[in-house]
């Protein structure tokens, strides 16, 4: 296993732009995609596996990482990564839960921990980075709903034990049986993996090198399957609609906008077609035809806070700051709890130059740290907002944060020890800059 005082390697170039226009650079390797709406989506068709093993599903964080491969992997505690393509090629809801569930397995073990404890406390840019040994450092995010960093690291983390897998084999079958589902999906996933495998050889780059999979193993999740009581059961009632949905915004982002315009031609007036066709015209970017196109999705379906989401973004994208304001706000009134939707709004309060809008700005951005500060970029947020508002201590603590989440550990003493001199000493944000100063420390060593 790698050197928990190498985890935190990542550098990053903090960007604001539309990634998810942006095609991914291989040197740049993969993303973490965030989006509030297919995260929710995601969580919601694995709620009952997640209470099955006894946690709790708002506590457990989705990341999409945009990747064809079929690799998925547990980090840092409740944190499960998916690739994208994974998700794109489970034909139904029981494959993708079928590995949702064996990583929940990894996660009820405390299997990462164990492993490397250092990971409790690592910033989800430096885990991406340390699952994707490609050589670049590039991070960034947009305002969402498509948002993404990537970086580099080491892969051997990753590698799990042949018991360790056993046993979260184990767990997955067990939570499966505990919520009525099926298992066919996860032995349909291994045999395909399998299959890859033999294929690539040395080459193959999936869950063959994360996952250390044998015959033996698929053997016992075969005949799990055919003693167990669930195995020809259905998927449970709409997740079928919820894979399909999340499949189209995924397609619709990363496609081209010609492959999406003609994968939903206007004669399907389907909302998921719709939905896919005003993504793309957005992206082109046609915003005379995208702008109606949501704004008919909003009048039709007007308790969906993503539609709203998506608007505001179209807008403040294209520097149309104020007008973003309104949709992003009644996004954020629909589901108060989203934290990548109040930083979204937050985003839009600063630029727009209002000194109390500002003021609000920093509020949300501090609420969402709470479930969000193990990512960089609501720490770029609120230095930025803290600058605007004359607070500097704050403003360089929230660097520090910044700095700490991006593995620049120079940055993270710079500004932690900038920090300490501009705050109130033994206050409660100076005592976080002393605990940033020794953890940037402890890392350089």
């Amino acid at each position: 296993m790698s050197d928990g005082r190498r985890v935190l390697r990542l550098a990053a170039c903090l960007l604001v732009l539309l990634l998810a226009v942006r095609p991914a650079r291989a040197e740049s390797g993969p993303l973490i995609l965030r989006d509030a709406e297919i995260e929710n989506q995601l969580r919601t068709m694995a709620a009952p596996i997640f209470r099955a093993a006894g946690l709790v599903p708002s506590d457990v964080n989705i990341y999409l990482v945009q990747d064809n491969q079929l690799n998925s992997f547990v980090a840092g505690g409740q944190a499960i990564f998916v690739n994208t393509g994974l998700i794109l090629k489970a034909k139904v809801p029981n494959q993708l839960i079928g590995v949702i569930a064996h990583e929940t397995g990894h996660i009820s073990g405390g299997h990462v921990i164990r492993t490397q404890q250092a990971l409790e406390n690592a910033r989800v840019e430096s885990i991406i980075a340390m699952a994707f040994a490609l050589g670049a450092s590039v991070a960034g995010r947009s305002s969402a709903p498509m948002l993404g960093a990537a970086g580099v690291g080491e892969r051997s983390f990753l590698r799990y034990s042949v018991a360790q897998e056993a046993t979260a084999d184990h767990a997955g079958l067990t939570f499966l049986d505990r919520t009525g589902q099926s298992a066919r999906g996860l032995l349909k996933f291994f045999e395909v993996l399998q299959s890859e495998e033999m294929l690539a050889g040395e080459r193959q780059e999936a869950w063959g090198r994360t996952h250390p999979f044998t015959q033996q193993r698929i053997e016992y999740i075969r005949r799990h399957v055919e003693g167990s009581r669930y195995s020809n059961a259905p998927d449970p009632p709409g997740t079928a609609e919820l894979l399909q949905a999340v499949k189209v915004k995924i397609r619709a982002f990363l496609d081209p906008p010609s492959t999406t315009l003609a994968a939903f031609p206007e004669s399907d007036q389907s909302t998921l077609a719709r939905y896919a066709r005003a993504i793309a015209n957005y992206r082109i970017p046609r915003l005379d035809t995208a702008l109606p196109q949501i704004d008919a999705l909003i009048r039709d379906n007007p308790k969906n806070p993503y539609f709203r989401e998506l608007k505001g973004q179209m807008l403040f994208e294209n520097g149309r700051v104020r007008e973003a304001l309104q949709p992003y706000e009644e996004a954020v009134k629909l589901v108060p709890n989203q934290a990548l939707l109040r930083m979204s709004l937050s985003q839009a309060y600063i630029e727009s130059g209002d000194p109390a809008l500002n003021k609000r700005a920093i509020a949300y951005l501090n609420d969402a740290a709470r479930t969000e500060g193990k990512e960089s970029q609501v720490w770029h947020f609120l230095a930025v907002a803290y600058g605007r508002d004359n607070q500097m201590g704050m403003a360089a603590l929230s660097l520090s944060e910044e700095a700490l989440a991006n593995g620049k550990k120079k940055d993270a003493l710079q500004q932690s020890t900038r920090a300490k001199q501009l705050l109130p000493k033994n206050g409660a944000s100076w005592m976080r800059a002393d605990d940033i100063h020794h953890e940037a420390e402890r890392l350089e060593n």
